[in-house]
C-alpha cells in the first residue's frame, strides 16, 4: 500500500520530517538513495567552496555544483515519493524501472561533469570552445532534456492508474505540477542552450546577484523562468494538498486550475522580463 501524508495524522514537525527518509526509500529506493547520495555531495562542495578561492563569472567556482547537487538532488526525492502513489503492481514494472533508470543515470551525469568541471576551475555550461567541450554540452543538454522528460511520463502514468488515495485535486495537482517541470522547464532549458549565456542585457556576471539564486539585478536573467518551470511539480502539488484538504471537490479543482494558470503566467512573464532584458529585482 502507498504511505499517505495527511494532515490528520496527529505528529510533531520533528516527526514527519524524521520518518520522510524511510517512507521515500519505500516508495521507490532508488530513486530516494540517488537523491540523497547526490544531497550528501552539499557537504564537500561546501567545504571546497569555503576553501578554494577560485571564481567564475565572479563567484565560486563551486556555487554552480552545490546548486545543481540541491535541486537535482530535490528533484529526484520528488518523483521517489510521487512514484510512491502508483499501484505496487506499477511500481514493480517495467516501465517504472525504465524511467528511474533515465532519471538516475541522466542525473549522475550531469551532477558528474559539473562537479568535475568546477574542480577544474572551468566552465560546463556555454563552454564549446573546444570539440570535446562541446561534445559534453550536447550530452549535458541531452541528459537534461531525458532527466525533467521523466517528469510528463510519470503524470501520465499517473493518469492512468488513477491512485483512489489522492483527492481529485491533489492528484490533478501532481499531473499539472509534472506536466509543466517539463513543458516550461525544458523549453527555457532548450532557449538556454542555444544562447551563449543566461545574461540578456546588463553585466555579464554573477557577482552582485540576487542572493542565494544569483539572479542578474542589471539585466534579464533567464534562469528565473528556468527555475520556476522546474518547481512546478513542487509549487502546484501544495496548492493542490491544501486545496483538496480544506476546499470541497468542485472548488479545489477549479483552485488548482486556477493556480496552474497563474503559476503559468507568471513563469510566461519572467521570461518576457529576461527577454526584454529587465531583471526581475533590480539593483
Amino acid at each position: 500500500m502507498p504511505i499517505v501524508l495527511s494532515l490528520a495524522t496527529p505528529a510533531r514537525p520533528i516527526d514527519l520530517v524524521a520518518s520522510l527518509p524511510t517512507a521515500l526509500l519505500r516508495r521507490q529506493r532508488g530513486l530516494a538513495l540517488a537523491g540523497f547520495a547526490i544531497l550528501a555531495l552539499m557537504g564537500p562542495t561546501w567545504a571546497a567552496l569555503l576553501i578554494d578561492g577560485r571564481t567564475l563569472n565572479g563567484i565560486s567556482v563551486w556555487v554552480k555544483p552545490l546548486k545543481f547537487q540541491a535541486s537535482v538532488g530535490l528533484y529526484l526525492l520528488t518523483l521517489a515519493w510521487f512514484f510512491g502513489d502508483l499501484p505496487a503492481r506499477v511500481r514493480a514494472g517495467r516501465a517504472v524501472r525504465a524511467l528511474t533508470a533515465v532519471a538516475i543515470g541522466a542525473s549522475a551525469f550531469e551532477i558528474g561533469y559539473i562537479t568535475l568541471q568546477a574542480g577544474q576551475g572551468l566552465a560546463s555550461h556555454f563552454n564549446v570552445g573546444d570539440p570535446f567541450h562541446a561534445v559534453m554540452y550536447g550530452l549535458m543538454g541531452l541528459g537534461a532534456v531525458a532527466l525533467t522528460a521523466v517528469s510528463p511520463a510519470l503524470a501520465v502514468l499517473l493518469v492512468r492508474h488513477r491512485p483512489g488515495h489522492l483527492t481529485t485535486a491533489f492528484r490533478l495537482s501532481i499531473v499539472v505540477g509534472l506536466a509543466l517541470t517539463f513543458v516550461l522547464g525544458a523549453s527555457v532549458g532548450a532557449m538556454l542552450s542555444s544562447l551563449d549565456g543566461h545574461w540578456i542585457g546588463g553585466v555579464r556576471s554573477d557577482a552582485g546577484g540576487v542572493p542565494v539564486f544569483g539572479w542578474s539585478r542589471t539585466g534579464g536573467d533567464l534562469r528565473i523562468a528556468h527555475f520556476l518551470g522546474i518547481h512546478a511539480m513542487h509549487v502546484l502539488p501544495v496548492v493542490g494538498f491544501a486545496a483538496g484538504r480544506f476546499l470541497p471537490g468542485a472548488r479545489a479543482v477549479s483552485a488548482v486550475v486556477i493556480a496552474s494558470v497563474v503559476y503559468t503566467a507568471l513563469a510566461g512573464a519572467t521570461l518576457v522580463m529576461a527577454l526584454e532584458g529587465m531583471p526581475l529585482f533590480p539593483l
